[in-house]
């Protein structure tokens, strides 16, 4: 039982260890001690890599704040992408589809020995994502520069690109600049750039590493190496729902909120608020200032979310194939859920049941507290306390306004709750139900029929 709960405990320490760095008064430009709960809000935040905040990072924090900050996220990032599996493997417990991971089957053992060489590729892949991201957003940052050298020697580019490098490929969305990125609207590159780090983090280190570990230019199939179950379905899904959402977000909204904007920066934009709802906190248009229904398609894929073993939050998109698979399958008769020609497993298909049935139950929960404890705030209304609790719990920290600024100190709380349980829930409930022996009962009780529908 220790095991199981060691993760949650694991995160809830940093947390607590962040929280008393940012309440210090090193911590703040004006030197003085920070309220805990607002350190301990942005510290959950952090780990959590969410991306919610009751502060503004540029000017709220200092220099030491900042990296107390970058460092909580990338804990938080690297902790989901090894802790949530790795730790899994060590205590001998059964993968889900949701974590698809097998050494010798999926990914095979050349270029990885054992769990400390895939902790190393975790570690190492997030290290030269960031690096490569860093250095062209360096660029773009100092193309207007004199010189070379002058660009070369500004500290302030080289800390705001790597700061917005981590930011992107862990998801969290915490911003340097007020209105999060609206002041990358006119700069394409920067926006695309950080738009591919979203998708990398987004897919997770499944993916990546099964995509670099294939020989592709081996015409040997054995050799070369395939994509795996967990891989083809990510890779598809993610794909699928980039160019349906980019397109919908442009047909939507380019009259609308992208009216001020030319022809090439509201296909840029539109791309980028196509990843931004898969779990990341960023937004070049604020979401007050969308369509009703825009912001509603993105509450849609705030819960659907991004891949098992990435940065990104949600119920994942492999629950959400099998989820409506399976629907499919009773709906024509079928007894085996069936992706790709390839059976997935009874207790994947209970495993993806259980997390889509957990988040709408935590959503539905946390909603029905909030419409109480924030009663006496007109400016908090149904639909943005329903926008701030899916971002909350699927961690995406999209927000819709001063949402979270606005909260209670009650409501601070359960959003606090939203984050920890939905970024650790999904792997209690792998846990729980695949750390339990199938119990076979001796006693049959006889059948009767009973109306539903």
């Amino acid at each position: 039982m220790k095991n199981r709960w060691a993760i949650a405990l694991g995160f809830l320490g940093a947390i607590l260890i962040g929280a008393l760095l940012l309440a210090l008064p090193i911590a703040s430009p004006s030197h003085t001690w920070r309220p805990f709960g607002d350190a301990l809000f942005t510290a959950c935040s952090a780990v959590c890599i969410t991306g919610l905040s009751v502060i503004e990072p540029g000017t709220d924090l200092s220099l030491f704040g900042q990296i107390v900050l970058l460092v909580l996220v990338e804990l938080g990032c690297v902790g989901i992408m090894t802790l949530g599996t790795f730790f899994l493997v060590v205590i001998g417990q059964r993968l889900s589809l949701a974590s698809e991971f097998s050494l010798v089957g999926a990914y095979g053992t050349r270029g990885v020995k054992g769990l400390r060489g895939l902790i190393v590729w975790v570690i190492v892949s997030t290290m030269v994502i960031e690096a490569l991201a860093t250095m062209l957003l360096w660029w773009q940052f100092t193309r207007g520069a004199a010189s070379w050298e002058v660009a070369y020697h500004d500290t302030t580019a080289w800390y705001r690109a790597f700061f917005y490098a981590v930011m992107a490929f862990a998801n969290a969305g915490f911003s340097l600049d007020p209105g999060s990125l609206a002041v990358f609207q006119s700069r394409p590159g920067v926006l695309l750039t950080m738009a591919a780090e979203v998708v990398l983090g987004g897919v997770g280190f499944f993916v990546i590493y099964n995509v670099c570990t294939i020989q592709f230019w081996r015409r040997n199939l054995v050799k070369r190496g395939r994509l795996s179950l967990h891989s083809r379905v990510v890779i598809y899904t993610t794909a699928f729902f980039f160019l349906v959402t980019a397109l919908v977000f442009w047909l939507a909204e380019r009259n609308h909120a992208l009216a001020g904007l030319d022809f090439l920066d509201k296909i840029v934009v539109s791309v980028f608020q196509a990843v931004a709802p898969r779990s990341c906190g960023f937004t070049v248009v604020p979401m007050e200032n969308v369509l009703d229904a825009t912001r509603f398609i993105n509450e849609i894929l705030m819960f659907i979310g991004a891949a098992p073993g990435s940065a990104g939050g949600g119920i994942k998109v492999t629950t959400v194939v099998v989820f409506l698979l399976t629907i499919g399958a009773i709906y024509h008769g079928r007894h085996e859920t069936v992706i790709f020609r390839r059976t997935v497993p009874l207790e994947v298909v209970r495993e993806s049941f259980v997390i889509f049935f957990f988040v709408v139950a935590l959503i539905a929960t946390s909603m029905t507290i909030l419409l109480f404890t924030e009663v006496d705030e007109p400016a908090l209304t149904f639909e943005n306390l329903l926008f701030e609790t899916v971002s909350a719990v699927t961690t995406t920290g999209l927000s819709c306004g001063n949402t979270t600024q606005l909260l209670s100190p009650v409501g601070r709380v359960v959003i606090m709750m939203c984050m920890f349980f939905g970024r650790l829930g999904a792997i209690t409930v792998v846990l729980l139900i695949g750390g339990r022996d199938e119990v076979i009962s001796s006693i049959k009780y006889p059948k009767e029929e009973l109306v539903v529908g």
